[in-house]
């Protein structure tokens, strides 16, 4: 396997294609090795996700720095797709922000994404957040842009004021970030695909969308978003969402029923289990280090 370093000097070049690379979210190792099954590209690792699936709690900042870097370890144990990890506020103020760069960096992040809200930080599409002011977001970014040990680790600046302030002053935002050395922007929640091409066509970085089902967001075809000339296009919790749905359905069935034959079509088989988490290679392993 190629270095770390070149590994995201490869990423930070697809991004500059502007191609709208679509990253699935993880909340967890098991899901990020199904995303690496399905052949994507890179692996978003989400608060929300590590908040509903470690804690089962909503996003509202109960996500702790120990418990992010624990599962980004985790994930880039075992997968070796680009991961892209959201860092919420930084876990703090511009010197709690370079620990949390220096930490999750360290722990297999390929870019991380600090946003400018106030700490206790919100999902970007619930109602009632706030920001902090600009010049605290800049220095904070600066402070991330500084901690990176590797110049490739990317440093994706993201900025909640769309929904407080408007579509101009996000973007207003979005540039002084960008002067303060973020080698990306995220507008969050554009309410249109009118306000999707204002972002793109005024910030000079590469840019993310974040399609959020029951979001703010209209949800768009990757084709249509590569037209428009975002770079990353986040589908942050649709594996979680979909798995919650699943395991509903067939835990109700189960309790309905007393057994699963009714849904048994919507279980992975053992076999399939055993692949998905790469029982094959631990065996081999026992074998190599089996004691006579």
């Amino acid at each position: 396997m190629e270095p770390l370093a070149v590994r995201r000097r490869k990423f930070r070049d697809q991004m500059n294609l502007r191609d709208a690379m679509i990253v699935p979210g993880a909340g967890n190792a098991l899901t990020a090795r199904v995303i690496a099954d399905q052949h994507f590209d890179a692996v978003y690792v989400t608060g929300a996700g590590i908040a509903n699936t470690h804690l089962g709690a909503p996003d509202i900042g109960l996500v702790t720095l120990s418990e992010l870097a624990n599962t980004v370890s985790a994930i880039a144990e075992i997968c070796h797709l680009p991961l892209v990890v959201d860092i919420d506020t930084g876990f703090g103020n511009a010197i709690n922000t370079r620990r949390t760069v220096r930490l999750v960096e360290r722990a297999g992040a390929f870019a991380m994404q600090i946003e400018d809200q106030v700490f206790p930080k919100k999902c970007g599409h619930f109602s009632g957040k706030a920001v902090i002011s600009v010049e605290e977001a800049v220095s904070k970014i600066k402070a991330a842009v500084d901690a990176r040990e590797d110049d490739n680790t990317m440093i994706i600046a993201r900025t909640d004021a769309r929904a407080i302030d408007g579509i101009e002053a996000a973007i207003d935002r979005a540039e002084a970030f960008v002067e303060a050395g973020a080698d990306m922007t995220f507008v969050e929640a554009p309410r249109s695909e009118e306000e999707m091409g204002m972002i793109t066509g005024r910030l000079k970085v590469p840019q993310v969308a974040n399609m959020v089902v029951g979001g703010k967001t209209p949800l768009t075809p990757r084709s249509r978003l590569a037209e428009l000339g975002f770079s990353l296009v986040l589908y942050a919790n649709t594996p979680l969402q979909a798995a919650m749905r699943a395991m509903s359905e067939v835990l109700g069935a189960l309790k309905a029923d007393g057994d699963v034959s009714a849904v048994i079509d919507r279980l992975a088989d053992f076999d399939e289990r055993q692949r998905l988490v790469d029982k094959q290679s631990y065996d081999r392993l026992e074998d190599r280090y089996r004691v006579e």
